[in-house]
């Protein structure tokens, strides 16, 4: 089963990639990304994917430039997520061969991600737009559009939103912060997939 959870490990560091990444996939999830802005984020990445790219998608967040797409690219990435609707970094990602996930709130950015080839939109934050915004943002938007909640959703509100016609769900805090040691990543991680079980049952 492929669950549609993306774990956003802003903050985490080098040394902690392969332990955290076999935390996650463990447990279920295997969508990995490390935001940009985090300690020597592309090596990070880069033993990510050396250690467990055959076991779960592994990219990168906050990603705001076509060069950052560049740099992805030769260590082996696979999805590219930006907090932003930036048709350069949706064509340098697609050119690359990577999946793109642009952060999106209204009908002019999502329309203008898909257009320039996003493979999915990141509604960000979630918890500002509600169920309501993504109603009526889903009553336009082409039916197989894949859209992620990400900021402020959690394991109890999976079963809301996915009724409402949601994809999947980014997780950051609630699932890592800097300095959680790998067990209770374990266990948050756990949380999240059985939350997600329960809501698609």
């Amino acid at each position: 089963m492929t669950r549609e959870i993306i774990a956003i490990l802003r903050g985490l560091t080098a040394a902690e990639a392969e332990p955290v990444a076999d935390a996650l996939i463990n447990a279920g999830i295997t969508k990995i990304e490390v935001p940009l802005n985090s300690p020597d984020p592309f090596e990070t990445i880069r033993r990510m994917v050396v250690h467990a790219g055959d076991r779960a998608l592994i990219g990168a967040g906050t990603v705001v430039d076509p060069v950052q797409v560049g740099q992805l690219r030769e260590i082996g990435a696979g999805m590219v997520v930006s907090p932003d609707c930036n048709p350069r970094v949706i064509a340098a990602t697609k050119a690359a061969g990577m999946l793109s996930y642009p952060g999106v709130f209204t009908a002019t950015e999502a329309f203008t991600a898909l257009r320039n080839g996003a493979d999915g939109l990141k509604f960000f934050p979630a918890f500002k737009l509600g169920l309501d915004g993504l109603s009526a943002l889903k009553a336009v938007l082409p039916p197989e559009a894949a859209t992620y909640a990400v900021g402020g959703v959690g394991p109890a509100d999976f079963g809301a939103w996915l009724k409402a016609g949601i994809t999947g769900f980014g997780i950051g805090s609630a699932l890592f912060k800097p300095g959680m040691p790998v067990s209770e990543i374990a266990e948050r991680a756990a949380d999240m997939v059985a939350g997600w079980d329960a809501a698609v049952q």
